[in-house]
């Protein structure tokens, strides 16, 4: 009975205390109902405004087209969820002002409570996940859009292509894993896939992961099609693999995808998509493929599983293309029936109408529109039925060219490969060979060239890429011009053979070339030149550019070249050229870039008329032979050290060369063998844009000037016999580079003693000048002399304890000082010292110290007075260093820390990243000297990035308890003594990324819960 007793009571006991505990709970819930309800408020009021960022941020990244992240969009969900429960419980306040004892009995009070509560709790859990929304709302790294839009015209209100596009849309949904989109070039079937991609990117419901767009062209070359579809999956480190890599990378990437649309546009021939990388749509069954051809023969070795025909307009829809393109004045009573004729003329075909409505527009006389019927009408090609129907109307753009030698230009286009891109600059430089532009005085001017370029593509017979450094030919208006070379009626007939895969050049390839305007062979794989006479009398243009195997012109193959102007024989392998080429004594031109193995040339004396030679990376090591004839020079261009020798070397001298400059605009080319006294009429100078001249010096030295993008910079020179040619050219120059040279010292005071004005420098940048400025006394320094000087650089300085020295030197009071950098200066121990050449440092945001093995601290007290730290330092100085945004200091092993803080530098304000690497001494970042209190607020409040490595002896970053409020990056290695950050969950939803070795972040010392908060931004080495 005593043991049931026992049971019975323990049992009494235990049911008791859940009860009471229960009855507790809920009485604690009932009566908390008011703080909670306030609390509800507050805390959705944060949430609120969190939302709406939230929102914003959102909103934003999808019009730039990128991923939001899967935790937003449930976030979002979830908010959306609770704000029904929210709405209620504040409407239920507004009514009742505050649930009281009358209003509800206890059961009642106690659900209400509950939900409060529980909206309470959820309002908070959603908050806490926001706080890590703080790194962004997209992914961090790039993740692909299922569609992206591609720019094109749109085909609203064309029932014909409407009516494919629904067909085609439809064949997808059917299952069709091959679709062949296929008819007549110009037709619109780039156009209606174009609008397809768009339709999809568009739809609700996503059907495909991902749409992938790659342009084929004519002449397929596997590889660039890889690119582009690596391009699009963000595989960018793929880019630059073989074939057979890239097919194995997009392989497995593709095969990844659940389901997939590869878009093949402008295919000619068949294609392997086991070679490209593409699993086929037999063994993965996400896998679908659209290409478009105009060969329906394509469209069957593609084994295609249904082929749709892209028809031509209908009436209607060409007239409504064609006034869209040529504009109201296609209406007026007396222009419309010839506008309709033209439509007709036009075979409905979109890009043929598109082009001729361009020509036309807004040309209001009847005249106009009555001759380009009457020419459209006329001009019957004989190349067949095809060409006929599309060359015909294309021709009526090019009769409509108005303007000097425009048409010329645009023939002179097709030169090039099909769907490549020309760079602009080559074009134009063409052009202005054969005389199809006006230069004036100035041989390098653009002004015309790309006046004219505008002018084609204006006239839709160009494209222009998005950089607007290349423009593009349509390949079908490429062909057009083909055809129009390929007649001598416009006195410009081409032979055009450019990268179409060539090894070997035949005779026959030259028949009837006598009438020859231009010969085109570039971008091949050309090996062999015919060893004979070729008749091409009148060509003035011959590109062999690009032909990586050709290593050899025959003698011969230049002899009837007679009238050549342009001759491009750019990234070949010859080693040298034939005797022939001194024949052409028209030639305007000559471009060797890149011939890594041309090591010579015969002389160039009865080149008389050239105007531009580019020897740039080639390994000629002398000027050639007669450049002094060349007095129409104007550019002059090579990446080497030429040697110029004496009368008894057979090469030009120094005076003779003068007379040869008269012209020049642009010189990049190294003289050796000049003499300093020869040097020093220079007044040529003045118009080069780009210059590098070499000259010797006494005792056997040499240096070397050069001039380039304002940037000027002397090597190894003494120039104490130069002040006023320094002074005429420092005018020129914002940048100026002193690198070894051995009369340094005597420079700088010229440059005081003269009365040159440097007020346009901007950039100092001295390397390994031995100076004794620090063991000498000072000269009369000219405070004015550098007054805008921003960037300061000093690399390999042995002898130069500070900046001090040669800013006392100088005078300088570096006023408008914006970058210090100092590197390899080994018996410097400091930037800057206490003087009364430097005022403050007002404007200076950047100071990088590296390699200086016995550099202790960035600023040092020298001025005899009773200053023991940076902080009175600064006072004496007037330094506040208000500007500094960045301070980076590698291998400096005496440093022991960056700054002392005090009375007078108590922040930094506006500093944004340390970067300290590799100084085993270093101890801190900020050192108080003083031993006075200094303000609570942090040192760096606006630090952004933290970087340290290699630092044995670190310890401390920062007083005990500051926060950095700003802090986004932090990136520790081997600093096993740092065990403190200055974060907590104040500022730590400022973090984007956290980089250190795990045991490192293990032993990190934290006051809270930070450390958890922290977590997900961690990245372990």
């Amino acid at each position: 009975m005593e043991v049931v007793a026992a049971a019975v009571g323990a049992l009494v006991t235990t049911t008791s205390q859940l009860l009471c505990s229960c009855v507790s709970s809920k009485t604690n819930t009932t009566f908390n109902l008011h703080s909670n309800l306030d609390a509800v408020v507050a805390e959705m009021k944060s949430l609120t405004d969190r939302i709406e960022e939230v929102k914003r941020e959102t909103e934003a990244a999808e019009k730039e087209g990128k991923e939001i992240r899967a935790q937003v969009v449930t976030w979002l969900k979830d908010v959306e969820t609770l704000q029904p429960r929210v709405n209620a419980i504040q409407g239920q306040m507004v009514n009742n002002k505050r649930p009281s004892r009358c209003f509800l009995n206890c059961r009642k009070r106690y659900r209400a409570s509950r939900e409060v509560e529980e909206t309470l709790k959820e309002i908070k859990r959603l908050l806490l996940v926001a706080a890590s929304f703080d790194s962004g709302v997209v992914y961090l790294t790039p993740v692909p859009r299922a569609v992206e839009c591609i720019p094109g015209p749109s085909i609203q209100g064309q029932t014909t292509a409407s009516k494919k596009l629904v067909e085609i849309r439809k064949a997808l949904d059917d299952g069709f894993k091959r679709i062949g989109i296929w008819g007549l070039g110009g037709v619109g079937k780039t156009t209606l896939v174009t609008n397809l991609n768009n339709q999809l990117r568009e739809a609700s419901t996503q059907p495909f992961g991902i749409v992938i767009w790659a342009t084929v062209s004519k002449n397929l070359v596997i590889n660039n099609v890889q690119k582009q579809i690596a391009k699009r999956l963000n595989l960018v480190e793929e880019m630059d693999g073989d074939v057979q890599r890239m097919a194995i990378r997009l392989y497995e990437r593709l095969e990844k995808e659940e389901k997939f649309l590869l878009i093949l546009d402008d295919v000619w021939e068949e294609i392997d998509l086991d070679t490209l990388g593409v699993p086929v749509p037999e063994v993965h069954k996400g896998c679908k493929i659209i290409l478009t051809s105009r060969l329906k023969e394509v469209c069957r070795t593609m084994t295609t599983d249904l082929d749709i025909k892209v028809e031509v307009l209908n009436d209607v829809e060409a007239w409504q293309l064609f006034c869209q393109k040529a504009g109201d004045v296609a209406h007026r009573e007396e222009i419309k029936p010839l506008a309709e004729a033209i439509v007709k003329e036009c075979c409905r075909l979109p890009l043929a109408i598109i082009t001729v409505g361009a020509a036309m527009r807004k040309k209001t006389k009847v005249e106009l529109w009555r001759h380009a019927l009457k020419e459209l009408q006329r001009s019957v090609p004989s190349i067949g039925r095809i060409e006929a129907k599309v060359y015909k109307p294309l021709k009526l753009s090019y009769d409509s060219l108005q303007g000097n030698n425009i048409k010329s230009c645009f023939l002179y286009c097709c030169l090039f490969p099909e769907d490549f891109e020309i760079k602009i600059n080559n074009l134009v430089q063409y052009w202005r060979a054969e005389g199809l532009i006006d230069v004036g005085q100035n041989w390098a001017n653009m002004d015309e060239g790309i006046s004219l370029i505008e002018n084609l593509k204006d006239s839709c017979l160009l494209e222009e890429d998005p950089d607007g450094e290349f423009v593009k030919m349509h390949d079908v208006v490429r062909d057009v011009a083909i055809w129009i070379s390929s007649s001598s009626k416009d006195g410009c007939k081409s032979l055009v053979r450019s990268g179409i895969g060539l090894r070997e050049i035949s005779a026959e390839e030259f028949s009837n070339s006598s009438s020859l305007d231009r010969v085109s062979f570039n971008y091949n794989n050309i090996t062999r030149l015919p060893d004979c006479m070729i008749q091409c009398s009148k060509a003035s243009t011959l590109l062999l550019q690009d032909n990586y195997t050709l290593d050899i012109v025959p003698e011969k193959f230049l002899q009837e070249f007679e009238a050549l102007k342009v001759l491009d024989l750019s990234r070949t392998s010859i080693r040298s050229l034939p005797h022939s080429l001194l024949q052409l004594r028209d030639l305007r031109v000559l471009l060797l870039s890149y011939c890594h193995n041309l090591e010579e040339l015969p002389s160039l004396g009865t080149l008389t008329k050239l105007r531009e030679l580019d020897l740039g990376s080639t390994c000629i090591a002398n000027l050639p032979r007669g450049i002094e004839n060349l007095k129409s020079l104007s550019v002059l261009e090579s990446g080497f050290r030429f040697r110029l020798k004496g009368e008894e070397d057979g090469q030009a001298t120094f005076e003779e060369l003068k007379s040869s400059f008269n012209r020049l605009h642009y010189l990049h080319i190294p003289l050796n063998g000049i003499p300093w006294d020869k040097a020093e009429d220079l007044s040529w100078i003045n118009r080069i844009s780009d210059l590098e001249l070499h000259f010797p010096q006494p005792q056997g030295r040499s240096w070397l000037l050069s001039i380039k993008n304002k940037r000027c910079s002397f090597e190894d020179l003494n120039l104490s016999s130069s002040q006023e040619w320094i002074g005429w050219f420092w005018g020129n120059s914002s940048s100026l580079a002193l690198i070894k040279c051995t009369g340094l010292d005597e420079m700088l005071e010229d440059f005081i003693e003269s009365d040159a004005s440097f007020a346009g420098l901007k950039s100092l940048y001295i390397e390994n000048c031995p100076t004794s400025l620090g063991q000498r006394g000072g000269c009369a320094a000219r405070c004015d002399l550098l007054p805008n000087l921003e960037k300061f650089r000093l690399y390999g300085m042995e002898k130069l304890n500070s900046i001090s020295e040669l800013a006392g030197h100088l005078g300088l009071r570096l006023n408008s000082l914006k970058s210090i950098e100092v590197s390899s200066c080994h018996q410097m121990k400091y930037l800057l010292s206490c003087g009364d050449f430097i005022q403050t440092l007002p404007n200076l945001e950047e100071i990088k110290v590296h390699n200086c093995v016995n550099f202790e601290k960035l600023f040092n007290n020298e001025s005899g007075q009773n200053l023991n730290s940076i902080s009175e330092l600064a006072g004496h100085l007037g330094l506040r260093l208000n500007s500094l945004k960045s301070i980076e200091v590698y291998r400096c092993p005496q440093m022991k820390y960056l700054l002392s803080c005090g009375d007078f530098i108590q922040t930094l304000p506006n500093l944004e990243e340390i970067k300290v690497h590799n100084c085993v001494n270093f101890e801190k970042l900020f050192n108080n000297e003083s031993g006075r209190n200094i303000s609570p607020d942090p040192m760096v409040p606006k630090l952004r990035i933290l970087q340290l490595g290699l630092l044995p002896k670190f310890k401390t970053l920062c007083r005990y308890k500051e926060t950095w409020p700003c802090l986004e990056q932090v990136d520790v290695s081997e600093c096993e003594g740092l065990r403190r950050l200055p974060l907590t969950n104040q500022n730590a939803g400022t973090i984007k990324e956290i980089k250190g070795e795990s045991e490192w972040w293990d032993a990190l010392v934290w006051d809270d819960q930070t450390k958890s908060s922290l977590l997900p931004f961690f990245h372990p080495r």
